[in-house]
């Protein structure tokens, strides 16, 4: 898993590898970030289902100013 956009754009992410877990597609995390679009800066996200953190990383990397991982 990589970061799709931003900052730290190319920049691979490793997660808990478990069974069960399952990262967000990087197509879907550029599609909601492209959606998103210039709101994400300075917001506080927050990652509720984090996981491995893709998306939370993914919004900091394009200009978040806080996320909480859960």
């Amino acid at each position: 898993m990589r970061i799709v956009g931003g900052l730290f754009r190319g920049r691979r992410l490793r997660g808990p590898r478990h069974p069960g877990l399952r990262p967000t597609a990087e197509r879907v995390r550029k599609a909601v970030f492209d959606i998103l679009g210039p709101r994400v800066i300075g917001a506080m996200v927050l990652d509720l289902f984090a996981g491995a953190g893709g998306l939370g990383f993914e919004a900091l990397s394009r200009g978040a100013k806080q996320v909480i991982f859960v």
